[in-house]
């Protein structure tokens, strides 16, 4: 095969995979305001209190290794 006739072959490949992602696409059950509200406000809080939890635990370990190493 030469070198014209792969590169043709490659931009033809491009085209299809380009094709499906938009047939995908057009699957896609996308969510209405209420349930995208919803949804923004889990990931708030989950973030939120993964932040607090991790800020609990370093400021823990923190004082442990600071009475552990006496400084």
């Amino acid at each position: 095969m030469g070198f014209l006739a792969r590169i043709g072959n490659g931009f033809k490949k491009t085209g299809i995979f380009f094709r499906d992602c938009w047939l995908e696409l057009k699957k896609v059950r996308w969510p209405n305001r209420k349930e995208m509200i919803n949804y923004t406000t889990v990931v708030v809080v989950t973030v939120a209190f993964m932040t607090v939890y991790f800020a609990i635990i370093d400021l823990g370990l923190s004082s442990l290794l600071r009475l552990f190493f006496g400084n």
